[in-house]
């Protein structure tokens, strides 16, 4: 009979694994030609093989999903990491740049308008135009100053004056530009704070 086993002998249970567990210290199993077994016999082996065959199916199903699910998480991790890796780069690239253009700003301002029209204060002009450009392009805004009201998580007061032009507790003016990337502080403005 062809019934997807080969004719090798198949461990079955015998008559004296009927008895209580109690009785007998260890489970015997006898080996028996399957071929040679009555048809219900054959159908019952077969029904257990298939059962036992459906356990480990569905144990294997539930590793591989688990694997999944590991595997995805992993992945999530990784990405999420390497975000915060690039972030933190980019962050400290632009701190040690903030300097560069508050000064690049800072000579610009102090050039006055009767040099404006030579050419190179006009390169110095595009250069700071463009690097304001780029370090805006990657999240980078100026925290308001003049005309806000003191905030001692933007900015930090270096001196407090007596204020015609803002009311107590605001901002006359900015002695260092204070910088936010994205959300997070990265320089506090330095102001002057009316009393």
């Amino acid at each position: 009979m062809t019934n997807g086993h080969n004719d090798s002998d198949i461990p079955v249970p015998g008559p004296e694994d009927s008895q209580p567990e109690d009785s007998q210290p260890e489970a015997r199993e006898a080996i028996v030609d399957f071929d040679s077994l009555p048809a219900e016999d054959q159908v019952i082996i077969l029904q257990q093989n298939l059962d036992e065959a459906r356990d480990e199916l569905g144990q294997s199903r539930e590793q591989v999903q688990r694997a999944h699910a590991e595997l995805a998480n992993f992945r999530r991790r990784t990405e999420e990491d390497q975000a915060t890796l690039r972030q933190d780069a980019n962050r400290r690239l632009i701190i040690s740049l903030l300097p560069v253009v508050d000064e690049l700003e800072l000579a610009i301002n102090h050039l006055g308008n009767g040099e404006a029209g030579d050419s190179w204060v006009e390169g110095v002009k595009l250069i700071h135009r463009k690097a304001h450009g780029v370090l805006e392009s990657e999240g980078l805004t100026r925290i308001e100053t003049v005309g806000a009201q003191f905030d001692p998580l933007q900015h930090e007061a270096v001196a407090i004056v007596d204020s015609d032009q803002q009311p107590s507790g605001y901002v006359v003016e900015a002695i260092r530009n204070g910088y936010r990337l994205r959300d997070r502080v990265i320089q506090a403005a330095q102001v002057v704070v009316a009393r």
